[in-house]
């Protein structure tokens, strides 16, 4: 069964980065990268106790991103793998995430550190990083385990001309 989902943001993030050509491909890369995030007034009473966080969650449209594929050649690699093995932004559902620092909320505007983010970008969802939930101990990660790339920031690569 096929159903439509529709998802209005609900602010907008802001960020020093104007283009993907350069910006960090990972919060971990963004150290001292400040942004600012912008909730729509209608949804600022939902920033209630948030300010009692470290980090959060940042859950936001790739916007800009080219179309889906699935496959293509990641930051960190110059083999081609599927998308969904991957942190790309060219998947069929663009939807990203970052954790990243909570630094301060005033009114309907938060103040965030290590933001990997384009400046513009659809903010959809956010939620509290939590220690008891969100740092697990693991073993494996796939292919990242042997990288064959350092590379820290973006290129062009994934993203749609605007």
């Amino acid at each position: 069964m096929t159903a439509s989902i529709v998802m209005e943001p609900i602010g907008i993030i802001h960020t020093p980065f104007k283009e993907t050509r350069g910006m960090p491909i990972q919060p971990v890369f963004a150290k001292g990268a400040e942004g600012r995030v912008e909730i729509y007034p209608q949804y600022q009473t939902g920033l209630k106790d948030l300010d009692g966080f470290d980090r959060i969650w940042l859950v936001y449209s790739f916007h800009r991103a080219s179309g889906p594929r699935l496959c293509v050649v990641p930051y960190l690699d110059d083999c081609e793998r599927g998308v969904f093995a991957t942190r790309a932004p060219c998947r069929p559902n663009p939807i990203g995430m970052s954790p990243v620092r909570l630094l301060e909320v005033r009114e309907n505007v938060m103040r965030v550190g290590d933001i990997d983010v384009l400046d513009g970008t659809p903010l959809l969802d956010i939620k509290p990083y939590a220690r008891r939930f969100d740092c697990f101990e693991v073993r494996r990660s796939g292919w990242l385990d042997h990288a064959s790339s350092s590379q820290k920031e973006a290129d062009d690569r994934f993203s749609r001309d605007v």
